[in-house]
């Protein structure tokens, strides 16, 4: 089997092409070679779609120097792309949507509102959420502002604290606003009127969807500043979430938020949750019940939107100990471990990932006999259709680089694709026996996206018609009963809503692999283990997001970071290409 290698992809923070984790990731191309895993960093801004190759940012532990070499694609893909609102943006979009049948370690997550709506929907995470509703007109906030003395307001799909409202009620007809603006700019504290508070609330265009209304909680420590927990759950290395650690953060003074870049600090949950609720054995049930808290919610939220490797969830915990979800981080930094003291569970942060990532590639590699090059396997037999004896005609990729060879499929964003099977008990372990969105479903009544009909004569632009002489731009035939991620299909095709589900129709009698973990209601009454409080006379929520001392409230507004990127030598595009693998690989287990 060829030397498994793992591409992250980033997003360029401005037009020097500086990169936000460059540190990590250094850590984690050295942690990766020890391991046998060859890392490199890229964008989409360094990908050649003519050659489907790509420029990547290679580290050099020796040198402690950067340099660019063309490479092919690599065997898997870490995706830590934050939002922006840029033009970036929509150059990630675009490779989403080409490349979406690779296998990526973790796909995209929902916006706020439809996490909210996801998790509130089921009992067991009825009351761990504050109330939230979604921002129709200025009579939203109204309604929860009568309700409750305290509510944010918080766009849908922002982050690092764009954007985000803090409303508090004081006496009657008055109210004091701080947040920060789109750009992170801080919003002074104001107090206005009723009036006021709506004028100033409409340059924001806060309808149409954008934003949510939240009720906010106490966690307000007697110093009087603000704190919350940050909990991390990664996927391990034999493919099962379990939480890597969790931390505790203060906010600075002044500051409605605990994020470290604005001078919050860091400390080790046990001190500051004993601390806040006043009994050792208290705050270590809390801790428990927090840590399997997270694992069921990261199981459940893949099951609803596809792989998933790691999440981080902001935690508000009450003075009696009850666990409210402020917010799911799907692409979490590591940095509280490290400030915390905990160098343990910071270079356990930094590792996971790469533990994960080689799970995945022994899986495939056991499921598949090697790599899938993105071509059919040559004279392998597909079975479970009326052409059952037939045998494939398509011819193997072959190649060291990329270099002309196509990828399979590319056809919508495979993140809007398919949900996973059930893993509640293991049964779908990751990721052998099911489909990604490029490939099809042998005997199973379903397709995948891009499929294609058994015995029709003709085949999707990535899959194949088993028997029918004509192959895909990329399919590859199942070896000996079992299907390959860009397989042909047999039986009748129906394509896979986004966020249905799979294997109901599929036949009985067909052996099958294990499938891997992947998976609006009103606020509910408590579970037994949740403590309710009264609406609190003071509180306030957090986000993560960059402290910036400027200006009051503004019209939201975007400004790029402006840092210099030296460290990175360019090289010619005509430099030595590294063979990291043969092709695009196709998705291993249907997302």
């Amino acid at each position: 089997m060829a030397q498994p290698v793992l591409g992250i992809l980033t997003l360029y923070l401005n037009e020097n092409k500086a990169l936000e984790e460059r540190p990590i990731y250094q850590r984690m191309i050295v942690a990766g070679k020890k391991m046998g895993l060859d890392v490199f960093v890229f964008t989409p801004a360094d990908v050649d779609y003519e050659k489907n190759r790509i420029q990547a940012m290679i580290y050099d532990p020796s040198s402690k120097t950067w340099s660019r070499r063309w490479t092919s694609f690599p065997h898997m893909i870490f995706d830590r792309c934050r939002i922006q609102q840029s033009y970036r943006f929509e150059q990630l979009q675009k490779f989403r949507s080409r490349y979406g049948h690779l296998t990526f370690l973790n796909r995209m997550l929902r916006n706020k509102w439809t996490v909210y709506k996801t998790l509130a929907a089921q009992s067991r995470f009825q009351g761990r959420q504050p109330l939230t509703v979604l921002y129709a007109g200025h009579k939203d906030l109204a309604d929860m502002l009568r309700r409750f003395p305290l509510v944010f307001l918080k766009p849908i799909n922002g982050t690092g604290g764009r954007g985000i409202l803090r409303i508090e009620r004081q006496k009657e007809g008055v109210y004091l606003i701080q947040g920060r603006d789109q750009s992170r700019r801080i919003i002074r504290p104001q107090k206005v009127g009723a009036a006021a508070l709506q004028e100033r609330l409409s340059s924001w265009s806060l309808g149409g969807g954008k934003y949510i209304v939240q009720q906010g909680i106490m966690i307000k420590l007697p110093s009087g500043r603000v704190h919350d927990y940050r909990l991390l759950v990664q996927k391990n290395g034999r493919g099962e979430w379990e939480p890597t650690g969790c931390a505790g953060r203060v906010g600075a003074a002044g500051s409605i938020t605990s994020n470290l870049h604005g001078g919050g600090k860091a400390m080790r949950m046990e001190e500051l949750l004993s601390s806040w609720v006043g009994d050792e054995e208290l705050a270590a049930s809390v801790r428990r019940e927090a840590e399997q808290f997270g694992v069921e919610v990261a199981a459940h939220l893949e099951r609803q939107y596809g792989r998933l490797c790691e999440l981080a969830l902001d935690l508000a915990i009450d003075k009696k100990g009850g666990i409210w979800l402020l917010e799911v981080n799907p692409k979490p930094a590591r940095e509280v471990f490290r400030q915390s003291g905990d160098l343990a569970t910071y270079e356990r942060a930094i590792v996971k990932p790469l533990e994960y990532a080689l799970y995945l590639y022994s899986r495939r590699g056991r499921k598949s006999g090697g790599r899938t090059t993105g071509g059919r396997t040559a004279g392998s037999r597909t079975r479970g259709s009326r052409t059952a004896g037939s045998r494939t005609t398509g011819s193997r990729t072959t190649g060291s680089s990329l270099g002309g060879a196509q990828p399979v499929g590319s056809g919508p964003a495979a993140d809007e694709a398919a949900t996973l099977g059930s893993g509640s008990k293991r049964r779908n372990a990751e990721p052998g026996g099911s489909r990604s969105p490029a490939g099809t479903a042998a005997g199973s009544g379903r397709s995948g996206l891009a499929g294609s009909a058994a015995g029709s004569g003709s085949s999707g632009p990535a899959g194949s018609a088993a028997g029918s002489g004509k192959s895909g731009a990329a399919s590859a035939a199942a070896d000996g009963g079992k299907r390959s991620a860009a397989g042909g299909a047999q039986g009748r095709v129906s394509k896979q809503p986004p966020g249905g589900r799979r294997g109901e129709n599929e036949s009985p009698n067909r052996r099958r692999k294990p499938r891997p973990l992947a998976g609006s209601g009103p606020f509910a009454a408590n579970k037994p283990t949740i403590r309710s409080v009264p609406a609190p006379a003071s509180s306030a929520l957090s986000a993560d997001m960059d402290e910036a001392e400027l200006e009051p409230l503004a019209a939201p507004a975007d400004t790029a970071a402006k840092q210099a990127d030296p460290s990175v030598k360019q090289a010619d595009p005509s430099a030595e290409q590294v063979d990291t693998a043969a092709a695009p690989q196709t998705e291993e287990n249907g997302e």
